[in-house]
C-alpha cells in the first residue's frame, strides 16, 4: 500500500519529535485515524471526553515539558469544541498546534452537512498561522511551518486537512518548480540579550532604588537562580503572579507570594511602598495592584518587544530571555548594604504566614477551604506538579501553599476559564509519569468536565509509573467565586438560582469507576485523608465538604468594596448571617494578634 497524506502527516510530526497526540474521532477525521492505527506505538493517541479537553492537555503539555502540544479533531462541531482550550493556549503564550478534519473538497461550498469556514473561525485563535491543504504537496511544508510558528511565536496555529485529501497518495517531495514550496524541518530557540548601553541604563536604575520590589511571572520559570540573585543583591522582596507561581520556592523568606485579587498582603505593601519596580517575564494585567503612575522607577525583562512598557510606564525596557538577560544585567548591579527595607519585607512575610495559618485553623460548617490547603501543603511531594481550576478554588491555590524547588504548577491565566484543572493534570501525568500530580477543583467546574474527564483517568492510569494522580474537589454546592464577585464588586446579594450547583457524590463516582474516593466532612480528618491520598496505589479522587461562607479576602480592600458587600448582606442575601460570621473570624485573625498563640 502506498504511503497517505495521513501517513506522511505523522511521519513529519514525527521528525519534528511529536510523540503523543490528544483528541476525539469523527468522520472528518477518519484518514488521521487510520494513519494513526498504522503507525502502531510510535505515536500515543490519548482518546479524551470532550476536544475542548484535548486542547486544554496540548497547552498544559506544552507548559510543563516546553514542547510544542499537539491536538486534533473532527470537521464541524468537534473543530469549533476545540475553541476553548486554544484560546487558553493563545492567551498563555504556549506553542499548540491544532490538526482538523473538514468535509471533502469536492463539497465545500454547497453547504454541506458540518460545512463550517474554518479558516474563518480559527482566523482569531491562531491569526499567526491557519491553512487548509487542497492538495497532498502542500502538507509537508504546513506542517513545517506551524510547528515553526508555534514555537517561535510561542501561540497557536491550525491545519485543516479535508477527509477526501488524508486518503490520497503522499507527496514526500514536490516537485521542483515554480509555485512549489520546499520546506525542512527543526527550530531552536534563539539566545536574546539587550544591548549592553540598555543593560547599563537599567542598572542605573535598580542601583539608584532605595526599595525594589521584583514582579516574575512565566517568563521567568527557567530563570530562577538568576531572580534569587538580582534580588539579593538588591534587597528586594519577590512578588509573583498566579502563571509564575513556581517561579521562586515559597521557603525564601522575601518572597512574598502572589499578587492580585487574589494575592498576599505582603506583595500589596511591596507594590505600595516601593520605589522602583523590576518586572520580569509576567503581563499581569491589574494596574490597581502595581505601583501608582509615577510612585516608582521601573525596569521590565520580556521576550515579546509587544509586551514592554504596557502595564507600567517602564524607564528602560529590556527585550530578552529572562535568565539570559538577568545574567548579563547581573555585573552592573551594585550590592545594596542597607538591608532595612529587605528586613521589613522578611519580617511581613513571616506575619503574614501566621495569619494564613489562623485563618486556615478558623471553625467553619463544615470544612475550611484555606485549611483543606494548608493541611496538604507540608506533606507536597518533592517535584509534584500542581494544577488549579479557576473559581474560589485557585485562591487557596494562590495562597496557602508553599512551593518548593522543583515543584511545577499552573492555571488558565490569561484566559482564566473553569474547567483546566483535571485536564491539565492528565497532560502532566502523560508528560511526567514518574511524578505525583495534584488538581485543585471546584465543584462547578468538576459538573462542567471534571467528572467526565475522571473517565480518561480511569482509562489510562495503569500507564504511569507513579500512579499518584489526586483530583481535590472542594463540594460547597456553589460557585463560589461569582457568589463573592457578586457581593463585593456589584453589591448584589446571591443569586440562588444562578450560584446554587447540585451535590453529587464525587468520591462514590471515583469508585465506582475503578479510582479510590476518599469523602472528607470534619477538618480533623483532613491530615489523614491527605496522607491516604498520597499513598494509594491509584489516582484518588478526595471530596471535601466545604463552607461557602469563608471569604476570599482580597489584600486590600477598598471602602465601595466593603459598602458593596454590606449592601448585599442587608438586601436579603440567603447565606448573610453565615457570612458574616466567618467573615469576623477571618478579620479576627488579622487585627487581633494577640489571639493567635492562645
Amino acid at each position: 500500500m502506498s504511503e497517505l497524506v495521513g501517513d506522511f502527516m505523522l511521519k513529519r510530526l514525527s521528525q519534528w519529535n511529536v510523540k503523543r497526540i490528544y483528541g476525539y474521532p469523527g468522520d472528518g477525521s477518519n484518514g488521521i485515524m487510520g494513519a494513526l492505527n498504522r503507525a502502531g506505538d510510535q505515536f500515543e493517541f490519548i482518546q479524551t471526553r470532550h476536544e475542548e479537553m484535548a486542547a486544554f492537555m496540548a497547552c498544559a503539555h506544552a507548559k510543563f515539558t516546553g514542547e510544542v502540544g499537539v491536538c486534533t479533531a473532527t470537521s464541524g462541531p468537534g473543530a469549533i469544541h476545540l475553541l476553548n482550550g486554544l484560546y487558553d493556549a493563545k492567551k498563555d503564550h504556549q506553542p499548540v498546534v491544532a490538526i482538523v478534519g473538514q468535509q471533502a473538497r469536492a463539497a465545500m461550498g454547497g453547504d454541506y452537512q458540518q460545512e463550517v469556514d474554518l479558516v474563518s473561525l480559527f482566523k482569531d485563535v491562531a491569526n499567526e498561522y491557519v491553512h487548509m491543504a487542497t492538495s497532498p504537496a502542500q502538507i509537508r511544508h504546513l506542517i513545517d511551518r506551524s510547528i515553526r510558528i508555534a514555537l517561535a511565536e510561542r501561540t497557536v496555529t491550525v491545519i485543516i486537512v479535508p477527509n477526501d485529501l488524508q486518503s490520497q497518495p503522499a507527496v514526500e517531495e514536490p516537485p521542483r518548480a515554480h509555485g512549489t514550496v520546499h520546506s525542512g524541518v527543526g527550530y531552536s530557540r534563539p539566545r536574546v540579550a539587550p544591548h549592553e548601553d540598555d543593560l547599563k541604563r537599567a542598572a542605573a536604575v535598580l542601583n539608584e532604588g532605595e526599595r525594589v520590589a521584583i514582579l516574575v511571572g512565566a517568563g521567568a520559570l527557567n530563570a530562577t537562580d538568576e531572580v534569587i540573585q538580582v534580588a539579593e543583591k538588591l534587597g528586594a522582596g519577590v512578588a509573583k503572579a498566579l502563571l509564575g507561581r513556581a517561579a521562586l520556592p515559597d521557603d525564601l523568606p522575601f518572597v512574598t507570594g502572589s499578587i492580585g485579587l487574589l494575592g498576599t498582603n505582603p506583595s500589596w505593601e511591596l507594590m505600595e511602598n516601593c520605589d522602583t519596580l523590576l518586572m520580569v517575564g509576567s503581563s499581569f494585567p491589574y494596574s490597581e495592584f502595581l505601583p501608582k503612575e509615577g510612585q516608582a522607577r521601573g525596569v521590565q525583562i520580556d521576550i515579546d518587544g509587544r509586551m514592554v512598557s504596557m502595564r507600567y510606564p517602564m524607564e528602560v525596557n529590556l527585550v530578552g530571555d529572562s535568565a539570559t538577560t538577568l545574567q548579563a544585567l547581573l555585573p552592573h548591579l551594585k550590592q545594596k548594604t542597607d538591608r532595612s527595607w529587605r528586613e521589613h519585607i522578611e519580617k511581613s512575610v513571616a506575619q503574614w504566614w501566621d495569619v494564613l495559618e489562623e485563618r486556615a485553623m478558623a471553625d467553619a460548617d463544615p470544612v475550611n477551604p484555606q485549611r483543606v490547603f494548608w493541611e496538604l501543603s507540608p506533606k507536597l511531594p518533592d517535584n509534584c506538579i500542581l494544577t488549579s481550576d479557576s473559581g474560589s478554588a485557585a485562591n487557596w491555590y494562590a495562597r496557602d501553599l508553599k512551593l518548593r524547588r522543583g515543584m511545577m504548577a499552573s492555571l488558565s491565566g490569561g484566559l482564566a476559564t473553569m474547567g483546566n484543572g483535571v485536564p491539565y493534570a492528565i497532560a502532566a501525568k502523560f508528560a511526567h509519569p514518574e511524578r505525583a500530580v495534584i488538581a485543585m477543583v471546584g465543584d462547578g467546574a468538576m459538573q462542567m468536565n471534571g467528572n467526565a474527564e475522571l473517565v480518561t483517568i480511569a482509562k489510562y492510569w495503569q500507564r504511569w509509573s507513579d500512579p499518584r494522580l489526586i483530583v481535590l474537589v472542594l463540594n460547597n454546592q456553589d460557585l463560589n467565586q461569582v457568589t463573592w464577585e457578586m457581593r463585593v464588586m456589584e453589591g448584589d446579594p446571591k443569586y440562588e438560582a444562578s450560584q446554587d450547583v447540585p451535590d453529587f457524590p464525587y468520591a462514590d463516582y471515583a469508585e465506582l469507576i475503578g479510582l479510590k474516593g476518599i469523602k472528607v466532612t470534619e477538618s480533623e480528618a483532613l491530615a489523614g485523608a491527605w496522607d491516604r491520598a498520597l499513598n494509594t496505589d491509584r489516582p484518588v479522587v478526595l471530596e471535601v465538604k466545604t463552607d461557602p461562607n469563608i471569604p476570599p479576602i482580597p489584600p486590600h480592600i477598598k471602602r465601595e468594596q466593603a459598602q458593596a458587600y454590606m449592601s448585599a448582606l442587608l438586601h436579603g442575601d440567603p447565606d448573610s448571617l453565615g457570612t458574616i460570621k466567618a467573615s469576623f473570624k477571618q478579620f479576627a485573625r488579622e487585627f487581633i494578634p494577640k489571639a493567635r498563640k492562645h
